[in-house]
């Protein structure tokens, strides 16, 4: 079997699954597509998938062992076999350091206030064309508060306050919780993720 490279692909799959999972029949029809990453053209919605984290290494290695359900750590052989050949979880199986292609895609993740800012301007130009239900999913490695989830709505709702294309949803995915942010009635669900999800999810992104 040819070797994946090492691109967006597992984490656009990661939050479609979790989407599908934990929301259930809504995000049922989305397909791994760009710009934006997921999309259910029939229904409507468009997700752009993004990470923020902290630009080193070691951050992007946490993030990736805990998405897997590194706590539990109950791979079987066959899910460890899937997991090497796609390049992700060296460090979780092995312990040893993520490879260079690696460390250059996860340095282009960027902290919370910046991605949202940037991607924020980028469907407000129209670069991933128009659904009536624009989504906005961001994976977080830092243990986001209450309070700081709702300042990062907040803070996406003032800056897209005047722009004709918007984000309607904003979803915020740590690694024991999904934050769903309603932009336009701004309200805020919370829902919790457990290490047998998060290994589930992670199994199934990497098929």
């Amino acid at each position: 079997m040819e070797k994946p490279k090492f691109d967006t692909v597992f984490f656009e799959r990661y939050a479609m699954i979790t989407l599908h999972s934990i929301l259930g029949e809504h995000f049922a029809h989305l397909k791994n597509c760009d710009r934006p990453d997921l999309q259910d053209v029939a229904h409507g919605i468009g997700i752009e998938v993004t990470r923020a984290i902290k630009e080193n290494r070691i951050e992007a290695e946490m993030l990736i062992n805990e998405m897997a359900g590194a706590e539990i750590f109950n791979f079987n052989e066959a899910d460890r076999q899937r997991a090497l050949q796609y390049g992700y979880s060296y460090g979780l199986i092995y312990g040893s350091s993520m490879g260079k292609l690696e460390r250059q895609y996860w340095s282009l993740a960027l902290p919370l206030k910046r991605i949202i800012k940037s991607k924020v301007q980028k469907v407000s130009d129209g670069f991933y064309g128009f659904f009536p239900e624009f989504g906005l999913y961001i994976f977080s490695k830092d243990n986001l508060t209450q309070t700081e989830i709702e300042l990062a709505a907040q803070y996406t709702i003032d800056l897209q306050r005047d722009n004709k294309i918007r984000y309607s949803e904003l979803f915020i995915s740590q690694i024991n919780q999904l934050s769903v942010c309603d932009l336009q009635t701004q309200t805020i669900d919370n829902y919790p993720i457990s290490n047998d999800q998060c290994n589930q999810f992670y199994c199934a992104a990497v098929e």
